[in-house]
């Protein structure tokens, strides 16, 4: 195997790893907790899960794989309710799965050639380490957030915490997804 398959292997795989922590954590929350902004200028759950699947299909399957590009990154934003979880996580998946595919069955000749997102010219490479890295960053620890955020975290459990809401033990250091302000959005 050489560096640019592993490098291409390990992206799909870790989109898919990713997706399953998203999984666990959306289906312990309540379909009102899936749409609950703590503060009007915080995103729910909702279009965070909007957002990547968004992300990835401009990245990955527009700029990678030449689909076209159909993104309203602002509706991501300001969709106020919704689809509910099963929904969701079900249009979330067949993306990030298309995404996988098509990572794994792309030549590694194609890393470094270059490619237009939101403007920004970079190569394959770029543009799939954007998306990896992205994600992830979605998909974070409570815990680690907490440490990284002083404990005045922005994740939808500091939010439910804000509502009254007890905090599970079930949840405990599950993977959540932050809430952005909207002026630190970005991807």
């Amino acid at each position: 195997m050489t560096v640019e398959t592993e490098f291409l292997t390990f992206s799909a795989e870790k989109l898919t790893q990713l997706m399953g922590r998203i999984d666990a954590c959306v289906r312990k929350l309540t379909p009102e907790q899936i749409w609950m902004r703590a503060e009007a200028n915080q995103n729910a759950v909702g279009n965070l899960l909007l957002h990547l699947d968004g992300n990835v299909r401009q990245w990955i399957l527009h700029g990678v794989g030449g689909q076209p590009d159909l993104r309203d990154r602002d509706s991501e934003f300001a969709a106020r309710d919704g689809s509910g979880a099963n929904e969701l996580l079900a249009r979330l998946r067949a993306t990030v799965e298309e995404a996988a595919a098509l990572l794994r069955a792309l030549s590694a000749t194609r890393l470094l050639e270059h490619t237009q997102n939101q403007g920004y010219d970079c190569t394959v490479l770029a543009a799939i380490y954007h998306v990896v890295e992205h994600f992830a960053g979605h998909t974070f620890p409570d815990h680690l957030r907490d440490e990284a955020f002083d404990r005045r975290g922005s994740g939808i459990l500091r939010a439910l915490e804000r509502f009254g809401a007890a905090r599970s033990p079930s949840l405990g250091s599950a993977p959540i997804f932050y809430r952005f302000r909207a002026s630190r959005r970005s991807g």
